[in-house]
């Protein structure tokens, strides 16, 4: 069963990763512009954003197993439309698609918690936080060097094949639940109104540069984002059972945890399309290195390795300093690293080593959240507030790869077939900066020191370090992973501190 799981982790680590290399390709190929194809990403990740606390929330109990399958499937439904398209919204219909699978890890987790226990549950979830960190990694040169000999369409085609290959192993070997399945209530308002209002402030930054961001449709797109955005909130707070339950996120650590999630989500992404976009411009550009889509996906591989060594990196910052330190000092090495970019992108063994350090900075930025939350809330809640979490970091990728886009056509002079170098180095000194901001609000929002000090103390507590494990690999962005050792940190459980 649990060789099932992993096998559908792997599956969603590569998915995530076959748009990024391709954009140059596809952009030649579809006869669009990069601005438009870069929505290869933004619209996986903003499918991602609102499929991963609906498929939370449908797959709650015993219908996990189905859940998954739904997830499997509309993922293998996305690689077959991507991989026989003929036109660029055929292209972007099967990305999207392939966005539902995000909710494919949480679920995997979940149901290694139900059917396995004792050291088998741990060694099945650590297996599981190794295979996305590894997948993600392989999957950017194995995509690349498919489509660069045969054709873009064949890497869909390759992971059509492994989704099929999961979806059949998942329903073969993964038990099915005891038990009739109960009912599921269904936030379907607020989930329309959360993909509406995404939809269209994302559609808006995109758009800013090309039709002016002073434009009627553009203001109008993010007026219509405010709109929907802020009745979702108001539907979310006094629903009874919500998509997302919004009503601790006025405690400190929590807000803290949030913004830092979807800031450093959108520092990460810009840097990743960034990066990706650079490796490929040619040369004669004066500053592109023409590499090739293998050559691109061996450069953004160091990233896994680099959120692999965060993991005891954090272990042992949280043992010597406290968690509160965590977080912030994983902002600041991103930032430090975005800065490096802006100045020493001059050879791609300069961005290999950044790339590196992004995973460093990103995986114990990440690695601290769900402690962060998990010791801030009663256990009953634990769900609702990680899920949000989690969502943050979908939109704040997306936000970050729209924002990327719209960076470099501000400096992308008429006529001409490539932005201008200064676009690049000013779109990762912003990204430095919104990461030092991030690790100013997460000083100002740390929590209590009783909070932090109960996180700590209260280390040796297996089933909370699950949760965290949990929320840190299932969150969809990037790597982030716990390895699962005898002495991780443990986090006790929120009920009993909020009863003392």
């Amino acid at each position: 069963m649990i060789a099932a799981l992993v096998f559908a982790g792997l599956t969603v680590s590569v998915m995530s990763t076959l748009g990024t290399p391709l954009i140059p390709t596809i952009a030649e190929a579809q006869h669009v512009s990069l601005e438009t194809a870069q929505w290869m990403l933004t619209a996986t990740l903003l499918v991602g954003a609102i499929a991963t606390p609906v498929l939370g929330r449908l797959g709650d109990g015993p219908q996990r197993r189905r859940v998954l399958l739904f997830t499997l499937g509309a993922t293998l439904v996305g690689c077959v439309v991507a991989a026989t398209s003929r036109s660029f919204p055929q292209l972007l219909a099967g990305r999207a698609l392939q966005g539902v699978g995000y909710g494919t890890v949480p679920l995997a987790i979940a149901l290694v918690r139900e059917h396995a226990d004792g050291e088998r549950q741990r060694s099945g979830i650590a297996t599981l936080s190794i295979t996305v960190a590894v997948g993600a990694g392989l999957g950017f040169p194995i995509t690349g060097l498919i489509a660069q000999l045969l054709d873009f369409h064949a890497a869909f085609w390759f992971g059509a094949i492994f989704a099929a290959g999961s979806t059949l192993c998942v329903y073969l070997c993964v038990p099915r639940a005891p038990g009739r399945a109960r009912a599921i209530a269904l936030d379907v308002p607020g989930a329309l109104l959360l993909a509406g209002g995404l939809a269209a402030l994302l559609l808006g930054i995109s758009q800013g540069e090309t039709l002016g961001w002073g434009s009627v449709t553009v203001v109008g797109l993010f007026a219509a984002a405010v709109v929907l955005l802020g009745t979702w909130v108001r539907i979310e707070l006094r629903h009874d059972a919500p998509l997302v339950d919004l009503r601790l996120v006025s405690q400190r650590a929590i807000v803290g945890a949030n913004l830092a999630a979807l800031l450093l989500a959108m520092g990460m992404y810009t840097a990743l399309s960034l990066v990706n976009r650079l490796a490929q411009t040619p040369e004669s550009t004066g500053y592109g290195f023409g590499a090739t889509l293998f050559a691109t996906g061996l450069v953004l591989l160091p990233m896994s390795l680099g959120s692999l060594v965060s993991q005891p990196i954090t272990r042992r910052v949280i043992a010597r300093w406290g968690i509160r330190v965590v977080l912030p000092a994983g902002a600041l090495i991103t930032a430090a690293t975005l800065l490096y970019l802006a100045l020493a992108h001059n050879g791609l063994f300069d961005i290999a080593v950044a790339t590196l350090l992004l995973g460093v900075g990103i995986g114990c930025s990440f690695a601290a959240m769900p402690a962060l939350i998990v010791a801030s809330v009663p256990s009953e809640r634990t769900g609702s507030a990680t899920s949000l979490n989690q969502v943050l970091r979908s939109i704040g990728g997306a936000l970050g790869s729209a924002a990327a886009a719209a960076l470099l056509s501000a400096h992308h002079p008429a006529g001409l077939p490539f932005p201008e170098e200064s676009g690049y180095t000013i779109a990762f000194l912003t990204g430095a900066v919104l990461c030092v901001a991030t690790a100013g609000l997460a000083i100002l929002l740390a929590p209590p020191r009783r909070v932090a000090a109960r996180a700590a103390a209260e280390a040796e507590d297996r089933e909370e370090q699950l949760l965290m494990e949990e929320a840190a690999v299932g969150a969809g962005i990037g790597p982030s992973v716990f390895d699962g050792e005898g002495d991780a940190p443990r986090i006790a459980s929120a009920g009993e501190r909020v009863s003392r």
